[in-house]
């Protein structure tokens, strides 16, 4: 069932294996993708998607080092390059569009993190100069959150530039959407915060604009109800999640990914209720059959896979062929060279 063709809002895939997006910190100082990024995802075009790391949609937007961004010409220009090798060698991608909101530093970016509210989370994040706290983020005003929509828009029209066959937007693992939902980032008294439908606000509008600007068949969105990332608390996430959803669904996105969250049974309610195509992230579930196996039996119609995918360029044929598997270099995951990143090997095949 993996294996089986897959047709994502008129966009034709080969199996129902998705590459996650997965932060790789190798892009040059100013955000373009850096020459190795071609490589490395033409390498993965066998997936049946695959979902780009998180690229920033402004400068604001950053948090990481060495991210890559869809901001300006010269980024644009670079994904340019990747888009047309993983094209050239067969695949489809999507950017992940990720404003990282109040999770990053000032020695990363050159200013203060922005959220919904002033409040500082907990945790440490990696700078040039090693680990340092987290930091109070300013607080987004009214016009400056509904410019960051426009952010997104932006970012998706250049996404198309670029040459991607969609966008995902990252409301998930604690970065700026994901924010915007908590009960404890987001205390604010305006229209973006207070009730769920206040909380909502920012993505489901998110959403719309960049679903406007280059067609909902090429906007997807990332979700992890109740996971905690980011030092995020969502009690009430039973009530936020069926709201959302019900929102996004009369937009029409091409998908929900869902990073499954310790309820299943709201998991199995944004299953059940998510009209279009589903994508479902098991983190819990170690092996990639078995959780590929599961979900789609379960509902999804596709399954994302990030350690297995970065580990092995040709995943899809080594999991058809029952072939081993490498195993990932987690110390080589962030920051680097070409080692961890385009020398996994694959799989050497000779014909009789």
């Amino acid at each position: 069932m993996p294996f089986t063709p897959f047709s994502l809002a008129g966009l034709q895939l080969p199996n129902r294996l998705v590459m996650a997006p997965m932060t790789r910190s190798r892009s040059y100082v100013d955000g373009i993708p850096s020459s190795l990024t071609a490589l490395y995802y033409a390498q993965r075009a066998s997936a049946g998607l695959i979902v780009s790391e998180g690229v920033q949609p402004s400068q604001a937007g950053k948090g990481y080092m060495n991210t890559p961004g869809l901001h300006t010409d010269e980024q644009v220009a670079g994904w340019r390059e990747v888009t047309d090798a993983v094209h050239a060698a067969g695949g489809r991608i999507f950017a992940q569009i990720m404003h990282s909101g109040r999770i990053g530093h000032p020695d990363n970016t050159g200013a203060l993190p922005i959220g919904p509210s002033a409040v500082r989370p907990e945790g440490q994040i990696f700078t040039p100069s090693g680990l340092q706290d987290y930091l109070t983020p300013r607080e987004l005003t009214t016009a400056q959150t509904e410019s960051t929509v426009q952010d997104f828009a932006d970012a998706a029209a250049r996404a198309v530039d670029a040459g991607f066959d969609g966008i995902e937007l990252h409301g998930a693992n604690g970065y700026l959407i994901h924010q915007f939902l908590s009960q404890n980032a987001n205390l604010r008294e305006d229209r973006f915060g207070g009730s769920v439908a206040n909380r909502i606000r920012f993505g489901v509008e998110v959403a719309r604009a960049t679903a406007d600007r280059i067609g909902a068949d090429k906007v997807g969105i990332r979700l992890s109800p109740g996971t905690g990332a980011g030092d995020l608390v969502e009690n009430d996430a039973h009530e936020v999640y069926p709201a959302l959803v019900s929102e996004l669904a009369g937009l029409d996105l091409a998908y929900v990914h869902l990073v499954a969250g310790p309820s299943d049974d709201l998991n199995q309610e944004i299953v059940k209720s998510w009209p279009n195509a589903l994508i479902v992230n098991d983190p819990s579930i170690g092996d990639p059959v078995d959780r590929a196996t599961r979900w789609l039996e379960r509902g999804a119609d596709l399954v994302s896979l990030g350690a297995s995918f970065l580990a092995n360029p040709d995943l899809p044929l080594r999991l058809r062929l029952g072939a081993e598997l490498n195993q990932a270099d987690f110390a080589s995951a962030f920051g680097g060279d070409h080692r961890g990143y385009t020398d996994y090997p694959v799989l050497a095949l000779h014909s009789a």
